[in-house]
């Protein structure tokens, strides 16, 4: 017993300060050729190559880090109105300045993405892309354009930025895409953006539940987007929609039971409510501050 102590210990010390793995197996012979002893000596190769092989997985992963280049994600924006883009760090931090122009008229695909490619002449290299899109996507497919044009429907956005950009490309709703710019990944969350039309998304514990179109949902007499989106606001006066948001604010919450409502878009700063603490207004920024959150699951692995 004392020998085959002797041998394990020289052949634990030798095997865990040695990265010769033929070393390591010549130090298995010192264990005799007794079965039991054997049988320690393998135990102990297969426990030690496990703990080093562990190791050099992780150190590598370590220097990968380290060497990686940060991404750089173009994050695109298409309003109803307007198209926005800027790009940003890995953390989601802005690297340039957002650029704006409006939509263009009629905002069909090629008309729009011809606009979109000179916004994105003026932008510095990028390593992927973010996009969100005013209503229905599915696999990178348009579904819905109710403030765009018809034609959009059907369209395969992701793959045709893909093949202009010659980069990765994700495409969501924009509504999504600012919840998770705005969103702290707690409970029930919820965003509604208030611009051309009404967007909305639903977040449970920072994860999105897709496919949610609150604003074409009846409500009164005709639907959410129809009282609290453009047409809304010019048809009912700014006075008007405001009481009219405080419904709506308060239907969703009887519906949809969250623990912390956001407000985005551009006529966010038509609000004069006073909401409580878990109500909070957040800047149109965050539509494109999002954008990174499509790639995390990337990120990730």
């Amino acid at each position: 017993m004392d020998k085959l102590r002797e041998a394990s210990a020289a052949f634990k010390t030798k095997a865990e300060r040695s990265s010769d793995y033929a070393l390591r197996a010549a130090a298995l012979s010192r264990c005799g050729g007794d079965d039991d002893k054997v049988f320690d000596g393998l135990s102990l190769v297969r426990d030690t190559l496990l703990r080093l092989a562990d190791g050099e997985r992780q150190a590598g992963n370590g220097r990968a880090m380290n060497n990686a280049k940060p991404l750089v994600t173009l994050a695109v924006d298409i309003g109803g109105t307007g198209l926005k883009m800027l790009c940003l760090d890995q953390e989601g931090k802005p690297l340039t300045e957002r650029l704006r122009v409006p939509t263009p008229e009629p905002p069909t695909p090629p008309r729009l993405l011809a606009a979109l490619d000179k916004l994105r002449a003026q932008m510095p290299a990028f390593d992927r892309v973010s996009v969100g899109y005013p209503g229905v996507i599915k696999r990178g497919v348009v579904r819905t354009a109710a403030n765009l044009h018809p034609r959009w429907i059907g369209f395969p956005l992701q793959a045709a930025l893909e093949k202009r950009w010659k980069k990765p490309v994700r495409v969501a709703n924009d509504a999504a895409v600012q919840g998770f710019g705005a969103i702290q990944g707690r409970g029930v969350e919820m965003i509604i953006t208030l611009g051309t039309g009404m967007g909305s998304a639903l977040f449970t514990d920072g994860r999105l539940c897709p496919g949610l179109e609150l604003g074409h949902h009846p409500w009164l007499k005709k639907t959410y987007e129809d009282y609290l989106g453009r047409r809304g606001l010019k048809k009912y006066g700014v006075k008007k929609w405001n009481k009219l948001l405080r419904k709506a604010v308060a239907q969703t919450a009887a519906t949809f039971n969250w623990d912390h409502l956001y407000l985005g878009g551009g006529n966010t700063k038509l609000v004069t409510l006073q909401f409580r603490p878990n109500v909070t207004i957040v800047s149109n920024l965050e539509g494109l501050l999002g954008g990174v959150a499509l790639w995390r699951d990337e990120e990730s692995q």
